[in-house]
Protein backbone atom coordinates (compact mmCIF):
# COMPACT_ATOMS: atom_id res chain seq x y z
CA UNK A 1 0.00 0.00 0.00
CA UNK A 2 1.24 3.29 -1.06
CA UNK A 3 1.85 6.75 1.01
CA UNK A 4 -0.02 8.16 -2.04
CA UNK A 5 -3.31 6.34 -1.14
CA UNK A 6 -2.74 7.08 3.06
CA UNK A 7 -2.96 10.11 2.58
CA UNK A 8 -5.65 10.87 -0.13
CA UNK A 9 -7.64 8.75 2.19
CA UNK A 10 -6.72 11.10 4.76
CA UNK A 11 -7.01 14.32 3.17
CA UNK A 12 -9.93 13.67 1.40
CA UNK A 13 -12.02 12.59 4.76
CA UNK A 14 -10.76 15.55 6.23
CA UNK A 15 -12.08 18.03 3.40
CA UNK A 16 -15.57 16.22 2.76
CA UNK A 17 -15.95 16.33 7.17
CA UNK A 18 -15.17 20.32 7.37
CA UNK A 19 -17.07 20.75 4.30
CA UNK A 20 -20.41 18.92 5.46
CA UNK A 21 -20.40 20.34 8.97
CA UNK A 22 -21.34 23.50 8.05
CA UNK A 23 -24.48 22.31 5.97
CA UNK A 24 -24.77 19.48 8.30
CA UNK A 25 -25.62 22.38 11.33
CA UNK A 26 -28.10 24.07 8.54
CA UNK A 27 -30.26 20.80 8.34
CA UNK A 28 -30.24 20.82 11.66
CA UNK A 29 -31.32 23.91 12.71
CA UNK A 30 -34.06 23.94 10.21
CA UNK A 31 -35.32 20.38 11.38
CA UNK A 32 -34.84 21.75 14.95
CA UNK A 33 -32.76 18.83 15.84
CA UNK A 34 -30.99 20.81 18.47
CA UNK A 35 -30.12 20.07 21.94
CA UNK A 36 -32.16 20.99 24.55
CA UNK A 37 -30.23 21.86 28.12
CA UNK A 38 -31.45 20.37 30.81
CA UNK A 39 -30.50 20.05 34.70
CA UNK A 40 -28.47 16.62 34.41
CA UNK A 41 -26.23 18.82 31.14
CA UNK A 42 -23.09 20.61 31.38
CA UNK A 43 -23.84 22.81 28.89
CA UNK A 44 -26.63 25.43 29.34
CA UNK A 45 -26.75 27.15 25.89
CA UNK A 46 -29.79 26.11 23.93
CA UNK A 47 -30.19 25.54 19.70
CA UNK A 48 -26.70 24.06 19.59
CA UNK A 49 -27.09 22.04 16.05
CA UNK A 50 -26.67 18.18 16.64
CA UNK A 51 -26.34 15.34 13.79
CA UNK A 52 -22.37 16.34 13.56
CA UNK A 53 -21.96 12.34 13.70
CA UNK A 54 -23.37 12.56 10.01
CA UNK A 55 -20.65 14.57 8.89
CA UNK A 56 -17.31 12.84 10.58
CA UNK A 57 -19.55 9.56 8.92
CA UNK A 58 -19.49 11.34 5.42
CA UNK A 59 -15.91 12.14 5.57
CA UNK A 60 -14.81 8.79 6.73
CA UNK A 61 -16.97 6.89 4.34
CA UNK A 62 -15.60 8.95 1.60
CA UNK A 63 -11.73 9.04 2.72
CA UNK A 64 -12.26 5.17 2.82
CA UNK A 65 -14.10 4.60 -0.76
CA UNK A 66 -11.07 6.94 -2.29
CA UNK A 67 -8.55 4.80 -0.76
CA UNK A 68 -9.92 1.62 -1.48
CA UNK A 69 -9.99 2.39 -5.07
CA UNK A 70 -6.74 3.66 -5.38
CA UNK A 71 -5.56 0.15 -3.79
CA UNK A 72 -7.29 -2.20 -5.78
CA UNK A 73 -6.71 -6.21 -4.46
CA UNK A 74 -6.26 -5.24 -0.99
CA UNK A 75 -9.40 -8.04 -0.24
CA UNK A 76 -11.84 -5.36 1.64
CA UNK A 77 -14.70 -7.44 0.58
CA UNK A 78 -16.32 -7.55 3.58
CA UNK A 79 -14.67 -5.11 5.70
CA UNK A 80 -16.41 -2.23 4.28
CA UNK A 81 -19.45 -4.18 4.16
CA UNK A 82 -19.74 -4.33 7.84
CA UNK A 83 -18.49 -0.62 8.55
CA UNK A 84 -21.06 0.35 6.24
CA UNK A 85 -24.26 -1.07 6.73
CA UNK A 86 -23.68 -1.58 10.39
CA UNK A 87 -22.48 2.26 10.69
CA UNK A 88 -25.52 3.32 8.69
CA UNK A 89 -28.05 0.88 11.42
CA UNK A 90 -26.38 3.38 14.07
CA UNK A 91 -26.61 6.75 11.77
CA UNK A 92 -30.15 6.29 11.16
CA UNK A 93 -31.19 5.35 15.17
CA UNK A 94 -28.80 8.10 16.18
CA UNK A 95 -30.75 10.85 14.03
CA UNK A 96 -34.34 9.77 15.15
CA UNK A 97 -32.79 9.52 18.77
CA UNK A 98 -31.29 13.20 17.90
CA UNK A 99 -34.71 14.33 16.83
CA UNK A 100 -36.84 12.38 19.47
CA UNK A 101 -34.85 11.63 22.52
CA UNK A 102 -35.40 7.63 22.35
CA UNK A 103 -35.36 5.24 25.82
CA UNK A 104 -31.98 3.01 26.03
CA UNK A 105 -34.44 0.07 24.99
CA UNK A 106 -34.48 0.51 20.77
CA UNK A 107 -30.98 2.05 21.05
CA UNK A 108 -29.36 -1.03 22.10
CA UNK A 109 -31.41 -3.14 19.65
CA UNK A 110 -29.66 -1.03 16.92
CA UNK A 111 -26.63 -1.63 18.68
CA UNK A 112 -26.87 -5.47 18.29
CA UNK A 113 -28.23 -5.57 15.01
CA UNK A 114 -25.11 -3.57 13.99
CA UNK A 115 -22.92 -5.93 15.65
CA UNK A 116 -24.85 -8.74 14.09
CA UNK A 117 -24.56 -7.12 10.60
CA UNK A 118 -20.44 -6.39 11.48
CA UNK A 119 -20.29 -10.26 12.67
CA UNK A 120 -21.85 -11.74 9.07
CA UNK A 121 -18.99 -9.54 7.04
CA UNK A 122 -16.46 -11.38 9.14
CA UNK A 123 -15.65 -9.62 12.60
CA UNK A 124 -15.89 -12.16 15.03
CA UNK A 125 -13.87 -12.87 18.24
CA UNK A 126 -13.46 -16.58 17.29
CA UNK A 127 -10.34 -17.57 19.29
CA UNK A 128 -7.26 -16.30 20.77
CA UNK A 129 -4.11 -17.45 21.25
CA UNK A 130 -1.85 -18.86 24.73
CA UNK A 131 0.86 -16.29 24.98
CA UNK A 132 3.44 -19.26 26.59
CA UNK A 133 2.95 -22.28 25.00
CA UNK A 134 0.93 -20.66 21.60
CA UNK A 135 -2.13 -22.94 21.93
CA UNK A 136 -4.55 -22.00 19.98
CA UNK A 137 -8.65 -22.08 21.44
CA UNK A 138 -11.20 -21.69 19.73
CA UNK A 139 -14.44 -20.62 21.08
CA UNK A 140 -17.96 -22.42 20.26
CA UNK A 141 -20.57 -20.31 18.07
CA UNK A 142 -22.41 -19.17 20.61
CA UNK A 143 -18.95 -17.75 22.52
CA UNK A 144 -17.81 -16.58 19.63
CA UNK A 145 -21.00 -14.03 19.31
CA UNK A 146 -21.45 -13.25 22.63
CA UNK A 147 -17.80 -11.87 23.03
CA UNK A 148 -17.93 -10.11 19.99
CA UNK A 149 -21.42 -8.22 20.35
CA UNK A 150 -20.20 -7.67 24.10
CA UNK A 151 -16.79 -6.16 22.67
CA UNK A 152 -19.04 -4.01 19.60
CA UNK A 153 -21.65 -2.68 21.93
CA UNK A 154 -19.95 -2.08 25.25
CA UNK A 155 -17.01 -0.01 22.86
CA UNK A 156 -20.29 1.53 21.32
CA UNK A 157 -21.78 2.74 24.09
CA UNK A 158 -18.25 3.78 26.05
CA UNK A 159 -17.66 6.14 23.69
CA UNK A 160 -21.93 7.39 24.02
CA UNK A 161 -21.00 7.58 27.62
CA UNK A 162 -17.81 9.92 26.85
CA UNK A 163 -19.47 12.22 25.28
CA UNK A 164 -19.93 14.99 27.53
CA UNK A 165 -18.55 18.08 26.96
CA UNK A 166 -17.64 19.90 23.78
CA UNK A 167 -14.68 17.71 21.46
CA UNK A 168 -14.56 15.21 24.05
CA UNK A 169 -15.50 12.80 22.70
CA UNK A 170 -13.94 13.68 19.25
CA UNK A 171 -10.72 14.28 20.22
CA UNK A 172 -9.84 11.40 22.73
CA UNK A 173 -12.02 9.49 19.45
CA UNK A 174 -9.39 10.80 17.33
CA UNK A 175 -6.25 9.87 19.43
CA UNK A 176 -7.78 5.97 20.07
CA UNK A 177 -8.21 6.21 16.19
CA UNK A 178 -4.82 7.02 15.44
CA UNK A 179 -3.43 4.61 17.98
CA UNK A 180 -5.30 1.62 16.45
CA UNK A 181 -4.10 2.95 13.03
CA UNK A 182 -0.50 2.14 14.61
CA UNK A 183 -1.17 -1.18 15.54
CA UNK A 184 -2.88 -2.17 11.82
CA UNK A 185 0.22 -0.94 10.59
CA UNK A 186 2.66 -2.65 12.42
CA UNK A 187 1.04 -5.62 11.98
CA UNK A 188 0.81 -5.06 8.24
CA UNK A 189 -2.81 -4.59 7.74
CA UNK A 190 -3.59 -2.52 5.05
CA UNK A 191 -7.24 -1.96 5.37
CA UNK A 192 -7.35 -1.19 8.65
CA UNK A 193 -4.72 1.37 8.23
CA UNK A 194 -7.19 2.71 5.19
CA UNK A 195 -9.86 2.49 7.89
CA UNK A 196 -8.05 3.95 10.55
CA UNK A 197 -6.84 7.09 8.73
CA UNK A 198 -10.42 7.71 6.89
CA UNK A 199 -12.00 7.73 10.47
CA UNK A 200 -8.91 9.78 12.16
CA UNK A 201 -9.44 12.13 9.12
CA UNK A 202 -13.54 12.50 9.75
CA UNK A 203 -13.10 13.19 12.90
CA UNK A 204 -10.26 16.11 13.02
CA UNK A 205 -12.27 17.74 9.99
CA UNK A 206 -14.95 17.82 12.25
CA UNK A 207 -13.26 18.55 15.45
CA UNK A 208 -12.84 22.37 14.78
CA UNK A 209 -16.36 23.12 15.43
CA UNK A 210 -16.76 20.64 17.88
CA UNK A 211 -13.90 22.20 19.86
CA UNK A 212 -15.15 24.63 22.97
CA UNK A 213 -17.12 26.50 22.21
CA UNK A 214 -18.62 24.39 19.89
CA UNK A 215 -20.97 25.27 17.51
CA UNK A 216 -22.00 21.90 16.75
CA UNK A 217 -22.71 18.78 18.66
CA UNK A 218 -22.20 14.91 17.61
CA UNK A 219 -25.15 13.73 19.06
CA UNK A 220 -26.20 10.45 19.45
CA UNK A 221 -25.89 10.15 15.98
CA UNK A 222 -22.20 10.59 15.98
CA UNK A 223 -21.24 9.31 19.50
CA UNK A 224 -22.80 5.83 18.42
CA UNK A 225 -21.07 5.98 15.01
CA UNK A 226 -17.52 6.47 16.15
CA UNK A 227 -17.91 3.99 18.98
CA UNK A 228 -19.14 1.56 16.33
CA UNK A 229 -16.48 2.56 14.02
CA UNK A 230 -13.20 2.09 16.75
CA UNK A 231 -14.88 -1.29 17.94
CA UNK A 232 -14.77 -2.73 14.05
CA UNK A 233 -11.13 -1.09 13.65
CA UNK A 234 -9.54 -2.86 17.22
CA UNK A 235 -10.78 -6.16 15.87
CA UNK A 236 -9.07 -5.59 12.56
CA UNK A 237 -5.92 -6.41 14.55
CA UNK A 238 -7.01 -8.12 17.48
CA UNK A 239 -9.94 -10.61 16.79
CA UNK A 240 -7.53 -13.52 16.26
CA UNK A 241 -4.60 -12.38 18.18
CA UNK A 242 -2.64 -13.66 21.36
CA UNK A 243 -4.67 -13.55 24.72
CA UNK A 244 -2.36 -10.51 25.72
CA UNK A 245 -2.11 -8.55 22.72
CA UNK A 246 -5.90 -8.17 22.73
CA UNK A 247 -5.21 -6.03 26.15
CA UNK A 248 -3.63 -3.45 23.27
CA UNK A 249 -7.17 -2.25 22.43
CA UNK A 250 -8.67 -2.50 25.81
CA UNK A 251 -6.10 0.26 26.98
CA UNK A 252 -6.31 2.54 24.32
CA UNK A 253 -9.81 2.63 24.72
CA UNK A 254 -8.88 2.41 28.47
CA UNK A 255 -10.57 6.12 29.69
CA UNK A 256 -13.99 5.76 27.85
CA UNK A 257 -14.36 1.79 28.88
CA UNK A 258 -13.39 2.53 32.63
CA UNK A 259 -15.49 5.54 32.37
CA UNK A 260 -18.50 3.25 31.39
CA UNK A 261 -17.78 0.45 34.14
CA UNK A 262 -17.78 2.50 36.98
CA UNK A 263 -20.82 4.31 35.98
CA UNK A 264 -22.62 0.68 36.12
CA UNK A 265 -20.84 -0.17 38.88
CA UNK A 266 -22.27 3.50 40.92
CA UNK A 267 -25.53 2.79 39.69
CA UNK A 268 -25.49 -0.87 40.41
CA UNK A 269 -24.15 0.63 44.54
CA UNK A 270 -27.32 3.40 44.37
CA UNK A 271 -29.99 0.71 43.21
CA UNK A 272 -30.81 2.80 40.24
CA UNK A 273 -31.06 1.97 36.33
CA UNK A 274 -28.12 1.16 35.01
CA UNK A 275 -29.08 3.62 31.59
CA UNK A 276 -29.91 6.07 34.19
CA UNK A 277 -28.07 9.93 33.70
CA UNK A 278 -26.04 11.21 36.78
CA UNK A 279 -23.19 13.54 37.20
CA UNK A 280 -20.44 11.76 37.88
CA UNK A 281 -18.25 11.01 35.32
CA UNK A 282 -14.76 11.91 34.63
CA UNK A 283 -15.63 14.83 32.36
CA UNK A 284 -17.82 15.85 35.64
CA UNK A 285 -15.06 15.52 38.06
CA UNK A 286 -11.97 16.94 35.94
CA UNK A 287 -14.48 20.11 35.51
CA UNK A 288 -14.91 20.29 38.98
CA UNK A 289 -11.44 20.27 39.94
CA UNK A 290 -10.07 22.21 37.05
CA UNK A 291 -12.57 24.96 37.24
CA UNK A 292 -12.43 25.08 33.11
CA UNK A 293 -13.87 23.62 30.21
CA UNK A 294 -10.80 23.17 27.99
CA UNK A 295 -8.46 22.33 30.66
CA UNK A 296 -10.95 19.60 31.52
CA UNK A 297 -11.04 18.07 27.94
CA UNK A 298 -7.18 18.66 27.34
CA UNK A 299 -6.68 16.54 30.83
CA UNK A 300 -8.56 14.18 29.10
CA UNK A 301 -6.76 14.13 26.08
CA UNK A 302 -3.38 13.57 27.65
CA UNK A 303 -4.90 10.70 30.09
CA UNK A 304 -6.22 8.95 26.47
CA UNK A 305 -2.73 9.68 25.44
CA UNK A 306 -1.11 8.32 28.20
CA UNK A 307 -2.58 5.11 27.70
CA UNK A 308 -2.46 4.83 24.28
CA UNK A 309 1.52 5.48 24.87
CA UNK A 310 1.37 2.10 27.15
CA UNK A 311 -0.86 0.59 24.36
CA UNK A 312 1.88 0.74 21.76
CA UNK A 313 4.67 -0.11 24.18
CA UNK A 314 2.66 -3.40 25.06
CA UNK A 315 2.60 -4.56 21.50
CA UNK A 316 6.39 -4.97 22.02
CA UNK A 317 6.38 -7.32 24.96
CA UNK A 318 5.49 -11.05 25.77
CA UNK A 319 5.27 -13.64 27.94
CA UNK A 320 5.86 -12.57 31.75
CA UNK A 321 7.31 -9.38 30.96
CA UNK A 322 3.54 -8.34 29.82
CA UNK A 323 2.22 -9.64 32.71
CA UNK A 324 4.33 -7.33 34.85
CA UNK A 325 3.88 -4.78 32.86
CA UNK A 326 0.07 -5.30 32.66
CA UNK A 327 0.19 -5.59 36.33
CA UNK A 328 1.84 -2.35 36.83
CA UNK A 329 -0.37 -0.33 34.61
CA UNK A 330 -3.49 -2.13 37.00
CA UNK A 331 -2.46 -0.66 39.69
CA UNK A 332 -1.61 2.53 38.40
CA UNK A 333 -4.87 3.36 37.17
CA UNK A 334 -6.61 1.98 40.34
CA UNK A 335 -4.77 4.61 42.21
CA UNK A 336 -5.65 7.27 39.47
CA UNK A 337 -9.58 6.31 39.97
CA UNK A 338 -9.33 6.47 43.69
CA UNK A 339 -7.51 9.84 43.29
CA UNK A 340 -10.39 11.27 41.71
CA UNK A 341 -12.33 10.25 43.69
CA UNK A 342 -14.28 7.89 41.03
CA UNK A 343 -15.03 4.91 43.50
CA UNK A 344 -16.88 7.33 45.68
CA UNK A 345 -20.82 6.22 44.24
CA UNK A 346 -22.62 7.96 47.11
CA UNK A 347 -20.59 11.13 46.44
CA UNK A 348 -22.94 13.88 45.95
CA UNK A 349 -23.38 15.07 42.60
CA UNK A 350 -22.36 18.77 41.38
CA UNK A 351 -24.25 21.52 40.38
CA UNK A 352 -24.64 22.20 36.39
CA UNK A 353 -21.98 25.54 35.91
CA UNK A 354 -23.81 27.85 33.63
CA UNK A 355 -22.16 29.34 31.04
CA UNK A 356 -20.17 25.47 30.78
CA UNK A 357 -21.62 24.18 27.30
CA UNK A 358 -21.55 20.55 26.91
CA UNK A 359 -23.06 17.66 24.87
CA UNK A 360 -23.87 15.42 27.64
CA UNK A 361 -26.80 13.66 27.71
CA UNK A 362 -27.22 13.77 23.94
CA UNK A 363 -24.42 11.68 23.09
CA UNK A 364 -25.99 8.97 25.59
CA UNK A 365 -27.27 8.73 28.92
CA UNK A 366 -24.17 10.89 30.71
Amino acid sequence: MSWLSILLSFGAAIVVSALATPIVSRVACAFEVVDRPNERKVNRRTNIPLLGGLAVALGCFVGLSFGVNLEPGLGAEGHLEGLFLGGAVLLAIGVFDDKHALSARPKFLAQLLAASIAMYYGYEIDHVTEPFTGTKIDFPNWLAWILTVLWIVGVTNAINLIDGLDGLATGVAAIIGVTLTLVCWQLGLSIGVLMGVALVGGLLGFLPYNFSPAKIFLGDTGALFIGFALALLALEGYAQAELLTFVVPLLALAVPIMDTLLSILRRLRRRVGVFSADRQHIHHRLLEAEGSHRSAVLSIYFLTGCFCVIALSFTKLQGIAALLFLLAVLVLTWRLVRNLGLFDGAAPEPPARVGDSAEAGRGGPA
